[in-house]
């Protein structure tokens, strides 16, 4: 009786396993397939290398700045006796759990007020300004980095710190030479996984720079032109170019989150 028990619930389990990947795999396989057929003649529109260019320079300035800012603050919370450790990890969860549009609409209010106004007029414009871009990814993606970059710092055994302090080795010496180089792996698969994000982000962006031809059009954003105009054809490339990209960064942070897991066991 049990053994027919547990059949029929591997069997249901495997059924529901099925039809998700059937699900899932469906929604890429319309991506991949049309999507690929779509791509060489919008490989020769400027607009598309436009899109493509901008999501590129915005991804990388946004991920460098969220990845400096991200180890810091992740230090400070793993390495440091903070007594507002606990508020701070709440809010950074919070604001992961809420629409990236809401978070657009935040830092639209914050920019069209006096202080943006005077960044504007320093030269630096936010909204319905490219810069503004790199910004939006940088308030969705930094709590997720924080999130990554201290899972990996509490990760390493923090008995050689210690003994890296007992023998002279100043807090900056041990984070240089000990930390950093313990979770490089982890580091780099985190930046990468960063990195694909901030090329996807849309909620956002859309909120706080719009959406406008050969300015504001990331390749998210030129999805969204191009089905508001019944170019199908079009979004479907720029679709396959994100799939594209999103396969190869998630390939390569695999490797290096594998490279960091055998680093782990080899030193237990």
């Amino acid at each position: 009786m049990k053994r027919r028990e547990h059949n029929a619930f591997q069997s249901a389990c495997v059924f529901l396993t099925l039809l998700t990947i059937l699900f899932i795999g469906g929604n890429i396989a319309v991506i991949a397939f049309r999507g690929i057929r779509s791509l060489p003649e919008c490989l020769h529109q400027r607009e598309t290398l436009f899109a493509v260019y901008l999501s590129v320079k915005s991804a990388c300035i946004s991920s460098i700045l969220c990845f400096v800012l991200s180890i810091a603050v992740s230090y400070v919370l793993t390495k440091t006796r903070l007594f507002c450790r606990e508020a701070i990890e709440i809010l950074l969860e919070l604001t992961m759990s809420l629409p990236n549009i809401v978070l657009g609409l935040s830092m639209l209010i914050l920019f069209s007020s006096p202080m943006g106004k005077a960044l504007k007029g320093a030269g630096f414009p936010v909204v319905f300004n490219s810069s503004g871009i790199v910004l939006a990814q940088l308030v969705v993606n930094l709590p997720f980095a924080v999130k990554l970059t201290s899972t990996a710092f509490r990760e390493v055994d923090q008995k050689l710190e210690r003994v890296a302090g007992l023998l002279g080795a100043t807090q900056g010496k041990c984070f240089f030479t000990i930390l950093l180089p313990l979770c490089k792996n982890a580091l780099i698969s985190a930046f990468i996984l960063v990195w694909s994000r901030a090329l996807g982000e849309f909620g956002a962006t859309l909120m706080l720079v719009g959406v406008t031809r050969m300015k504001t059009e990331t390749l998210p954003a030129s999805i969204y032109l191009d089905v508001s105009t019944n170019d199908l054809g079009g979004a479907l490339a720029s679709a396959f170019i994100l799939l594209l990209i999103s396969a190869v960064s998630l390939g390569i942070a695999n490797h290096f989150a594998k490279a960091n897991r055998s680093l782990s066991r080899y030193e237990m």
